[in-house]
């Protein structure tokens, strides 16, 4: 159903937007061969590739929540290999310690100093694999990073590589040894994604197949850091109408209902979100639709409902 789009189109587009649609319009063959090449690694999720391909255009981190052997690895692997980023992948363990992940100042005995030895978050993508089973004071060497795309070590900033992007994992919490991570960590995922188990076709042409690392392994660059730079510029871009906001406003009124709202750093990342699947889908101005399609994967984390109750939510708001 598309609610309120007409009345996006019907409006004129001054010179200024259609520079714009002209520049979302000259990425369009782009996005379509990295959404080929992704979907051809990990099948029957084309919903969760666009969204977690949305995340990376809008600038944001993302959390899979999965059983382990589901893909998602895989699908950050992919990514980073599509986009042509830097990548890196800490496995996360108990015993791991913040100075594992950002990086240590060790003393140079040639040299009489101390020098910083940085860490695997010196990169573009990060893979934070099972972040949950860490302890909260490692998961919170994090947030700096991913709020700020910088880290701080013995009062010295150094700042990240960028575009920088989180892709964490998270096993369920009925696992053992596992933690919860804190709200204010959570909030920092503009996403939290979930894979599943793959329909029974899919499932039977990867038995068939070789190996996906081997596939990967035979992906093209689609993209390179500069122009992940501009596109990420080009999003903030994308024209949103009044009736647009006021559909926004009206969602958020709706989840302040119960006592975990959303907040207005979680108003602010639905349409940050809502602009990237907008350019995906090559138009310069969101319309209710995209914002439908975002809302439960950058909402339901943020007011501590599933996913199915978070669309029911969603399903009680009218576009005016």
């Amino acid at each position: 159903m598309i609610w309120g789009t007409n009345k996006v189109q019907k409006q004129e587009l001054t010179p200024a937007q259609q520079e714009l649609n002209f520049q979302v319009e000259s990425y369009a063959a782009k996005i379509q061969a990295f959404q080929a090449q992704i979907n051809n690694i990990i099948l029957d999720k084309q919903q969760q590739t666009k969204l977690a391909l949305s995340c990376l255009l809008a600038g944001g981190h993302v959390l899979f929540e999965d059983l382990p052997g589901l893909g998602k690895t895989t699908l950050s692997s992919a990514l980073s290999h599509i986009a042509g980023l830097k990548f890196q992948r800490i496995q996360f363990t108990n015993d791991m310690l913040a100075s594992d992940v950002i990086g240590v100042n060790m003393f140079n005995q040639k040299e009489h100093q101390f020098e910083f030895k940085r860490g695997p978050i010196f990169t573009q993508i990060l893979l934070a694999d099972e972040i949950n089973r860490c302890s909260p004071k490692t998961q919170s060497a994090l947030l700096e990073a991913m709020e700020e795309g910088q880290v701080t070590v013995d009062g010295v900033r150094y700042d990240l590589p960028q575009p920088f992007w989180v892709i964490a994992t998270q096993n369920p919490l009925f696992q053992s040894g596992t933690y919860s991570l804190p709200e204010s960590q959570l909030d920092r995922f503009l996403m939290r994604l979930s894979l599943g188990y793959p329909s029974r076709s899919a499932e039977k042409l990867l038995l068939q197949q070789d190996s996906r690392y081997a596939l990967i392994a035979t992906l093209q660059h689609v993209f390179n850091e500069q122009e992940i730079l501009a596109i990420q510029q080009l999003v903030t871009q994308i024209y949103i109408a009044d009736v647009v906001l006021e559909y926004l406003l009206d969602l958020a009124t709706e989840t302040r209902k119960s006592p975990h709202g959303l907040s207005t750093r979680g108003l602010l990342a639905l349409k940050k979100a809502a602009q990237a699947h907008a350019f995906i889908e090559q138009r310069s101005y969101v319309t209710p639709d995209d914002v439908q399609a975002v809302f439960a994967a950058v909402v339901s984390h943020r007011i501590g409902l599933s996913e199915a109750e978070t669309l029911q939510l969603m399903q009680q708001v009218n576009v005016s």
